[in-house]
């Protein structure tokens, strides 16, 4: 089994944590907030004292932040990833960030004698939960073989997409569909409520026909029972399409469905939503509707 290191302790870094221990390997972990690293801990994991000491402990270490502002924070300095790197160890970013900063991240790693691979996810904290995740990678091939064992410990799949920076592309094209999609399935909804048919069985029947992904199944019944917390919030979605944006503006690729999404979620934190699952962007439509959100509608407090 081996040595892995886990930078960044959130709800999907912590679930790779439990992945990780469940299939035997040794994980040292790290996260900003101590108390966040208490429930892993009592699992087996051992607490660094600094990224840095994670990335000498590990012969891979993945980070796993909120963007790439957060990630530079942990790679650089004395204390930071980076520092810690050494030959033949490997780093495996799985946030959700720029594309175009990896190739420049991939130097700084090799300097040391690292490898970098991006290897973003496709799922949620329920898809990683069950193992289901898909791990797309994109860097080195040696570096990707390494590491693949490791990533299929945390998911089911593990897919090689191409040289460093295009792993985290199909992350953001992928990610920009799960509010866009999930917006049009809404306007559905609104649309037949409007006309007199419960929302209910207008979200149900919608979710059984064939414009139902997996994504909307799990995700579009939060209108009508919100999860206790956000599993995807309106400002983490808004990072995301950002991401897209800007890469849409770069690559001159008109996102004209993707700059309405945008505003969308504009509308729902301005409304005070910003902390909810993004699906609360329901809301935002019903209001434009002149149907106004019901108690129930809105999460535990």
């Amino acid at each position: 089994m081996a040595n892995v290191g886990v930078v960044g302790l959130g709800e999907m870094g912590g679930g790779m944590v439990e992945r990780l221990l469940l299939a035997g390997h040794h994980v040292t972990g790290w996260n900003r907030t101590r108390s966040k690293a208490t429930p892993y801990e009592a699992k087996g994991m051992i607490f660094a004292g600094s990224p840095r000491d994670v990335a000498e402990k590990s012969d891979v270490t993945i980070t796993m932040v909120t963007n790439t502002e957060a990630l530079q924070a942990v790679l650089d300095g004395p204390d930071g990833v980076l520092a810690g790197l050494a030959h033949g160890k490997v780093l495996a970013e799985m946030s959700t960030t720029a594309p175009s900063y990896m190739p420049i991240l991939g130097k700084r790693v090799a300097e040391r004698g690292a490898k970098l691979l991006d290897a973003p996810v496709l799922g949620s904290i329920l898809t990683l939960s069950k193992g289901q995740l898909l791990i797309m990678v994109g860097g080195d091939r040696d570096a990707y073989e390494i590491a693949k064992p490791i990533f299929l410990s945390i998911g089911e799949a593990a897919r090689y997409i191409g040289p460093l920076g295009q792993a985290k592309a199909m992350k953001v094209a992928a990610n920009l569909n799960l509010a866009v999609q999930l917006i049009g399935l809404f306007e559905g909804v609104l649309l037949a409520e409007k006309f007199g048919v419960d929302r209910r069985v207008a979200m149900e029947t919608l979710l059984s026909g064939v414009i139902a992904s997996p994504h909307m199944k799990y995700r579009a019944p939060f209108v009508l029972d919100p999860p206790d917390h956000a599993w995807f919030d309106c400002n983490m979605m808004q990072k995301d399409l950002g991401l897209a944006l800007n890469l849409g503006q770069e690559l001159e690729v008109a996102m004209p469905t993707t700059a309405v999404s945008q505003q969308l979620l504009n509308s729902a934190r301005a409304l005070g939503y910003g902390g909810e699952d993004f699906a609360v962007v329901f809301h935002v439509l019903a209001e434009m509707a002149g149907i106004a959100r019901s108690p129930e509608t809105a999460p535990a407090s």
